[in-house]
């Protein structure tokens, strides 16, 4: 029986938008995969306070991705509670499946400031997002590790979208539109529960 091969996209998807979702799309169907599981963290250690409560980022998601085939929720840093670190993550998740940890190109950059980021790379493929006409260099120590385990770091062809959930919450501070950054649904939830009204860093 093949091995089940499954993505994993973490994030504080505060809100999640379309970005997050298409970067999930594109990783399932270039890298075969069997499925995308969309992993929103309790408190990320490397950022300040979210915005909005587990509760409302995991309704978001679940917005975002109705109608979605083969992308799903997996809510077990929320449910673990505490700092999110992601090598606790891969430690917790179910044996047997091979697992694949997408990374947008900035996060790649600063891959190994992660907490046990050797270990991360031991229990997981890496995966990043590539910018049109070039692919993602990692940090020199990443690539070091790579080379020695022969585990080379996978290319999602990814054209650049101009979106970020920082930008769209100084958006909503401000009263201006969000207009093809949001699904509707995931829009309408915001303004319905009076999200992100004031400026959040």
């Amino acid at each position: 029986m093949a091995v089940r091969s499954i993505g994993l996209l973490g994030g504080s998807f505060d809100p999640v938008h379309l970005a997050h979702v298409a970067l999930a799309q594109a990783a399932l169907r270039e890298l075969a995969l069997d499925e995308v599981q969309l992993l929103p963290a309790s408190a990320p250690w490397q950022r300040g306070p979210l915005a909005a409560t587990s509760a409302q980022r995991l309704a978001m998601l679940e917005l975002a991705l109705s109608g979605t085939a083969k992308l799903s929720i997996n809510p077990i840093e929320i449910e673990r509670g505490g700092k999110t670190y992601t090598v606790d993550t891969l430690r917790q998740l179910p044996a047997g499946p091979e697992y694949v940890w997408i990374l947008g190109a900035d996060q790649l950059a600063n891959f190994c400031t992660w907490h046990q980021w050797r270990e991360i790379a031991a229990l997981a493929r890496l995966a990043v997002a590539r910018r049109p006409g070039a692919d993602a260099a990692p940090p020199p120590d990443l690539k070091a590790l790579l080379d020695a385990s022969q585990r080379p770091l996978l290319q999602i062809p990814f054209p650049p979208m101009p979106v970020s959930a920082s930008e769209i919450r100084k958006r909503l501070a401000e009263g201006a539109s969000v207009d093809g950054l949001l699904h509707p649904a995931v829009a309408q939830y915001i303004e319905r529960h009076g999200l992100y009204r004031s400026a959040v860093s």
